[in-house]
């Protein structure tokens, strides 16, 4: 590879993994190439990415990103998926990968800023989504109101009952 590549890829690395806010180091020695067209379809349906870097190289491109802080896990056979968005997302999509081939390990992650040792990246992948964490917030915001208007509306509803109760009776 010369130095025009090398800097192409360099900068291609800078544009992608460097500007990640989410970011997961896999050790990918082992697993065959449909397994790996499988993990790419998978991580690109969590609106993520996939690339196979070569470390020397991640490493120029990760200089200037919140990346440089797992610099030490760059060894050996390194892939990275990452994206700007959904941690949760991605790592749920890895970790089902992971069960499928047990070849594939975690090297360590990078969330929003924060390391997180490949030990806790299936607590993460545990965690409900985004869109389930919205839903249950609007619930727990709409259950008391909802509760309010039933009982508001409790005394108009009886008041109903007795009044037609009344004419019932005076009617026979």
């Amino acid at each position: 590879m010369n130095r025009e590549e090398k800097a192409a890829v360099i900068s291609e690395f800078s544009e992608g993994i460097g500007q990640a806010t989410n970011a997961f180091l896999i050790d990918f020695q082992g697993i065959t190439v449909p397994q790996v067209t499988e993990l790419r379809k998978q991580v690109r349906e969590s609106g993520s990415d996939y690339v196979v870097v070569k470390n020397t190289l991640a490493l120029i491109a990760v200089k200037d990103s919140p990346l440089v802080q797992i610099k030490e896990q760059f060894t050996g056979m390194t892939a990275v998926a990452y994206n700007r968005t959904d941690a949760v997302g991605l790592a749920k999509a890895l970790t089902k990968f992971a069960k499928d081939v047990p070849t594939v390990k975690f090297k360590g992650a990078l969330l929003n800023g924060q390391i997180v040792p490949a030990t806790e990246i299936q607590n993460i992948a545990s965690l409900p989504s985004r869109e389930e964490l919205v839903a249950r917030l609007l619930y727990l915001m709409q259950h008391p109101i909802r509760g309010l208007v039933t009982v508001l509306s409790a005394n108009i509803r009886n008041l109903a009952v007795v009044l037609d109760q009344i004419a019932k009776q005076k009617t026979e």
